[in-house]
């Protein structure tokens, strides 16, 4: 593991014990090891946020720490999975982090129409092409002086865009493989770079599947912010917005002013998450 001094220096150290699991956005204390040019991490300094995931075992991955903005990147290739980038936005909004979904790779393919739902519901969302190397300045101006990290699916242009944002601090890339269309990992560890306008970014693994992990199932309508906005008009205050009756949120779906594919991937995570709460 290597850490960053506040005055920039990077060095690598170990890790003192076993309970002590620090992650790419931590704050740790750290000393030098007697007669060693390691550093050895003494304790971890208390999060404000963590972005999360369940495990194959149901128990919680903590994947970064400390984070301000979430960059969700999806891409003409491979095809986007929607329903991974609504589960990283539920993360940002649990998080009480801000979400900017990237639509990559503008030169094969414009996005799809569900890219412009974001927007519409006030999501900050920008279009870039690393191949021709447009829009990639914007990223970095709407990461400003903040943390962030970068997820999204394999093979969609993370590493690339990272690339492009960082001089001399190259991340490795590979081609989305013709026999799947799904990209391969090439994000092993996350790590975290220092940008040149004094912002930092993470570089996350690509994933296939996603889902935040969250306490209860009510929290999956925090996730979804114009749910969460119609739900304060439903007839019950624990409306779940599933079958109950006068519901507002359905009404909405139904009235075309809530994305019924955004409902959709409101039901999925929120039955997810149950089903993860009753393996507890």
């Amino acid at each position: 593991m290597r850490i960053r001094s506040t005055d920039g220096f990077i060095a690598d150290a170990r890790i003192k014990g076993k309970k002590l699991k620090p992650v790419c956005g931590d704050q740790v204390c750290a000393e030098l090891i007697k007669n060693e040019d390691d550093w050895l991490i003494t304790k971890l300094l208390p999060r404000r946020n963590e972005l999360s995931r369940p495990n194959m075992r149901g128990k919680v991955e903590v994947l970064a720490a400390n984070i301000d903005l979430v960059i969700v990147v999806a891409a003409a290739t491979p095809e986007p999975d929607w329903f991974i980038v609504d589960r990283y936005v539920c993360a940002a909004e649990n998080m009480n982090a801000d979400a900017l979904i990237v639509y990559n790779k503008t030169d094969l393919a414009p996005p799809d129409k569900e890219f412009d739902d974001y927007q519409r519901i006030g999501y900050e969302s920008l279009t870039c092409s690393v191949a021709q190397q447009r829009n990639i300045h914007q990223v970095n101006d709407r990461i400003g002086l903040r943390t962030a990290v970068m997820v999204g699916q394999s093979g969609v242009g993370k590493s690339s865009i990272i690339n492009s944002l960082t001089e001399g601090e190259e991340q490795r890339t590979a081609a989305v493989s013709d026999k799947t269309s799904e990209g391969r990992h090439t994000t092993v560890n996350s790590v975290m770079l220092e940008l040149d306008g004094g912002g930092r970014i993470i570089d996350s693994p690509g994933v296939r599947d996603y889902a935040p992990a969250l306490d209860t199932p009510e929290q999956v309508a925090v996730g979804f912010r114009e749910i969460a906005a119609a739900g304060l008009n439903c007839r019950f205050a624990n409306c779940r917005h599933l079958r109950e009756p006068n519901c507002a949120v359905k009404t909405g779906v139904e009235s075309g002013g809530i994305s019924s594919r955004r409902y959709e991937s409101y039901r999925r995570l929120y039955a997810l998450t149950e089903r993860l709460g009753d393996s507890k």
